[in-house]
């Protein structure tokens, strides 16, 4: 139960980290419209790894702990895997941590992280620097850690039904594809994420915002998660924070690829393209499309720029759920968010508010299927709390298998 250290991992300085102190309220998850949270800040003070480990309010968990709450980190628990180590399924108990057995206590996604590289040991450092800090409704809950000898793990709530890449791109005749209202809801749930991100002090910069890092509880909620490529914002009279370029193809601003410059508006391109996926149902990289049509924020674009060609960008899949002006409202929206000038860019706070209209919409569309069908999740069928009946019916089953992000991180270059 003890202080889980090693003292063959020296401190980092300041100078490798970046890490800025600051206090976020524990209880600062407003649900509000704006997501505007309330955290007050101390001074920006260098962060080590000592005083990072030290600050958190997460459990330190014992190698053990975990390697038991997971069954040995049995092959057959793992949730999903990638470049930076394997995510497993695990149980504990509510109240104590302690492992428990499966089916008993509260069930938990285990990350373990590769033994080799310090690009790893940064990232899994990261995560607890801002998940253990930042609470909101709609960021992935980090409950513990562990840093014995080699080992690192980070242990987290588990999100049932996995990312929202497994189920927007999956294909076959026994899955229905989410619907309109559906993909909207999540949207706006990852929005508010990214909302309450920039609202800190100093800006959280998420840097990786993409479909398979935005994870669903069991009714759907979306909340944003592995925060391993986080960047605190510019603080002071600084308008950008500069890096190397790196995370994922495909969602990158074209400013951060040319200059390795690092904004707020950064992450406000990378939800446009997040979005423009909801919308078409398309991946940000899909070399299976036609010519001239692999990358879809090129060839999406001039067709959202018009109001009479943008509906079709949009999945039609989901004809007869949306309403003339719902379409060109989103599709309006994912344009300003993907403009080439970061200044054409609304704020976070803009688009939750956009989103919120969207949803709140007294139109309905005159060929709307009024079925309803029950969720199917592991056999069992229930309607998922707070969603209409219109927006779960096409939901489809939680997958089973590599439903979490992979740990893994892709570099691109100007």
């Amino acid at each position: 139960m003890g202080a889980c250290w090693s003292n063959r991992i020296k401190a980092v300085s300041p100078s490798s980290t970046g890490f800025i102190s600051r206090s976020v309220s524990r209880d600062g998850c407003d649900t509000s419209s704006n997501s505007r949270n309330s955290s007050s800040s101390i001074p920006l003070t260098p962060r080590s790894e000592g005083e990072i480990l030290q600050s958190s309010n997460l459990k330190s968990f014992s190698y053990s702990e975990l390697r038991t709450a997971t069954r040995n980190f049995r092959p057959d628990s793992i949730l999903g895997e990638g470049g930076f180590g394997s995510v497993f399924k695990g149980w504990i108990d509510e109240h104590s941590f302690v492992a428990t057995k499966p089916g008993a206590g509260i069930v938990i996604a285990v990350k373990r992280l590769n033994q080799d590289g310090f690009q790893g040991h940064k990232e899994w450092l990261a995560e607890i620097n801002y998940l253990g800090r930042l609470h909101h409704p709609n960021l992935v809950k980090l409950i513990g850690y562990c840093l014995e000898d080699e080992h690192r793990l980070l242990a987290y709530e588990f999100m049932s039904r996995g990312s929202v890449e497994n189920h927007l791109f999956r294909r076959g005749s026994h899955f229905q594809p989410f619907s309109w209202s559906l993909r909207m809801k999540i949207a706006l749930g990852a929005a508010k994420g990214l909302a309450f991100l920039h609202s800190t002090e100093p800006k959280v910069i998420y840097r990786d915002f993409k479909t398979s890092n935005i994870l669903l509880d069991t009714d759907y909620n979306a909340k944003l998660s592995d925060f391993g490529l986080a960047r605190d914002g510019p603080t002071g009279d600084k308008s950008h924070v500069s890096t190397r370029v790196i995370g994922t193809h495909g969602y990158a601003a074209p400013e951060y690829l040319a200059t390795g410059h690092l904004t707020a508006k950064s992450d406000v391109y990378s939800f446009g393209v997040v979005l423009l996926e909801m919308l078409s149902g398309r991946r940000a990289i899909d070399k299976n499309q036609p010519t001239g049509e692999h990358k879809l924020v090129d060839w999406a674009k001039p067709y959202l720029s018009s109001k009479r060609r943008s509906f079709r960008v949009i999945d039609a899949r989901l004809q007869g759920q949306y309403t003339l002006s719902q379409g060109q409202s989103a599709a309006a929206l994912a344009f300003q968010c993907l403009s080439g000038e970061p200044k054409f860019r609304p704020n976070m706070n803009e688009v939750v508010r956009a989103l919120e209209q969207l949803l709140e919409s007294k139109d309905t569309p005159k060929t709307a299927d009024k079925k309803e069908h029950c969720v199917q999740s592991t056999g069992v069928s229930h309607h998922p709390k707070g969603l209409p009946a219109s927006t779960r019916n096409r939901a489809g089953p939680a997958p089973s298998g590599a439903a979490y992000p992979r740990p893994s991180v892709s570099p691109l270059f100007a």
